[in-house]
């Protein structure tokens, strides 16, 4: 039996065992996913504990996703330039690992319009973590031609727009001034999520004709999504992006590609 699971600290809200079971279920593979608690200073010695009783890989979650990188034998190109790993696969022994937030965002946002590039003339992003980080490397990898980046605090976003030239930082209290030209609006902030602050945003300049994408599941119509449906703007919802990411994660735990279909979407929600 292959065995796989997602470390975090706390884990308890986690979907990613319901998820992969879903998926394990579905393919009919003999398997098993999930969630073990781990804080930080315990790390190394449960991928180590993980892998001599053989399992195939973790999934890390806050707040373990920077705190691996030292602990790892290898590094995908894509996880070093995001600097934060959300898989771990344990091969011959050694830890390798990868970061598969990029690509479950961009592929979310496919899922939800028929074309991108209308879209990557200039994103606005909210937020400046490990979310925003991932995020910023797939619309760069996409083609954005201009991203503004936004952060409570200016300090942290001044760090993450070092990634790129075309990254330029602006204000927090400006943050919907700063939507004028935006083709594309991110919230990577846990705010609007079930019980934290709300985000505080308002969309009076914002263009019509932008996209507007909120990685918060819970509620799933956030009050960002549900101001920008209002006024007739396109949206995604976040929890395509959680079952995205998942995809290669499972392909590299259990060998077989997994596909998205609305009864996992219904199951989760």
């Amino acid at each position: 039996m292959k065995r796989a699971a997602v470390l975090g600290h706390p884990i308890g809200h986690s979907l990613s065992p319901k998820l992969h079971g879903y998926w394990l279920n579905k393919l009919a593979i003999d398997g098993s996913y999930e969630a073990i608690d781990t804080s930080p200073e315990f790390l190394g010695e449960r991928l180590t504990q993980l892998m001599d009783q053989g399992y195939q890989g973790v999934n890390l979650t806050v707040p373990l996703k920077e705190h691996v990188i030292t602990l790892l034998d290898e590094t995908s190109s894509q996880a070093q330039h995001i600097g934060a790993v959300n898989t771990v696969i344990f091969k011959h022994g050694k830890l390798y690992g990868d970061n598969t937030d990029a690509y479950g965002f961009i592929e979310n946002l496919r899922s939800g319009v028929k074309d991108l590039s209308p879209y990557l003339s200039h994103a606005v992003v909210l937020g400046a973590g490990g979310a925003a980080r991932a995020i910023i490397a797939g619309l760069l990898a996409e083609g954005v031609v201009q991203i503004t980046l936004l952060n409570r605090t200016r300090e942290k976003a001044e760090i993450l727009a070092k990634m790129h030239p075309s990254i330029h930082v602006k204000n927090w209290e400006n943050r919907s001034e700063a939507l004028s030209q935006a083709s594309l609006v991110v919230n990577t902030t846990s705010l609007g999520m079930k019980n934290q602050p709300a985000l505080e945003l308002s969309l009076e300049f914002l263009p019509k004709t932008a996209l507007v994408t909120d990685i918060v599941y819970n509620p799933l119509e956030t009050a960002l999504l549900k101001q920008a449906n209002e006024r007739g703007n396109s949206t995604v919802d976040g929890l395509g992006m959680l079952i995205y990411q998942a995809v290669p994660a499972f392909e590299a735990f259990f060998g077989m590609k997994p596909t998205m279909d609305e009864k996992i979407r219904m199951g989760l929600l």
